[in-house]
């Protein structure tokens, strides 16, 4: 794909209360437990031809002066397979667009009026990882979007461990926690059969300061209302074009 014109509770006394983690220690360990629900859940998103959800996001970037600013950020995305994705952003952080529709993809920040089209792969998976590879920009709920979703979340772990059940949002759920090269990460799965995720934590290991990206997702809907020109971008009266990078910077994402 190419985009040339785009986008502690402390630790110890969690250590302390929950024993089991102390296997994280151990590059090789992969608890079995910790994989099958991450397995059940990468199967629901896997089998839903189409869905919707919000998210609620913590956020953490780098300000002029070297320290990380928190912002909080809102979001509805909505995805039906194999082509087809959008994504709106809001909140602290500037608005923020994204469409897809299997043809192209478009980035449009409503607060300064600008946008960037390109071309784009046939599918979401290639997409999105040719949005990775040529821009470097990683978004957390990025891995539930793909068609499956246990190989991308999966891929390169040098630990799994259960850290217990918890609760978001009133829903019951099973709080796990992985290692992955470049970020340690988790991710809150409901209990109930849907199996859903709940919540999502990355720590980036591979950058300053290790920045932390915390998202919520809620009002999952797994056979939603979509048409065709839901994913369609439609340039606003106004408008202007520049490349990608300076879409995502104008919208401080």
């Amino acid at each position: 794909m190419k985009i040339r014109h785009f986008l502690k509770a402390s630790l110890f006394t969690v250590l302390l209360a929950a024993p089991a983690l102390r296997a994280a220690e151990t590059p090789s360990a992969l608890d079995p437990k910790a994989l099958e629900p991450l397995k059940r859940m990468s199967a629901t998103l896997a089998g839903a031809k189409k869905f919707t959800c919000r998210s609620h996001s913590i956020l953490e970037i780098p300000a002029v002066t070297g320290q990380f600013l928190t912002l909080f950020s809102t979001g509805e995305i909505a995805v039906q397979r194999p082509d087809k994705l959008r994504a709106r952003l809001g909140g602290d952080a500037p608005a923020f667009d994204f469409y897809y529709d299997g043809a192209t993809a478009s980035a449009f920040a409503p607060g300064t009026k600008v946008f960037s089209v390109a071309k784009a792969p046939a599918t979401i998976d290639a997409m999105l990882a040719g949005l990775r590879d040529e821009t470097g920009i990683r978004f957390a709920s990025a891995p539930l979007l793909y068609s499956d979703p246990y190989r991308i979340l999966t891929r390169g772990l040098t630990s799994a461990v259960v850290v217990g059940p918890s609760m978001v949002d009133g829903t019951a759920c099973e709080h796990l926690a992985f290692r992955s090269p470049g970020v340690n990460w988790e991710i809150w799965i409901e209990t109930a059969a849907r199996t859903l995720p709940r919540r999502i934590a990355m720590t980036f290991t591979d950058q300053p300061n290790f920045p932390r990206t915390v998202v919520e997702f809620s009002g999952w809907n797994l056979n939603p209302w979509l048409g065709a020109g839901d994913f369609v971008f439609r340039k606003p009266a106004g408008a202007k074009e520049i490349p990608f990078a300076s879409v995502l910077k104008s919208a401080g994402r």
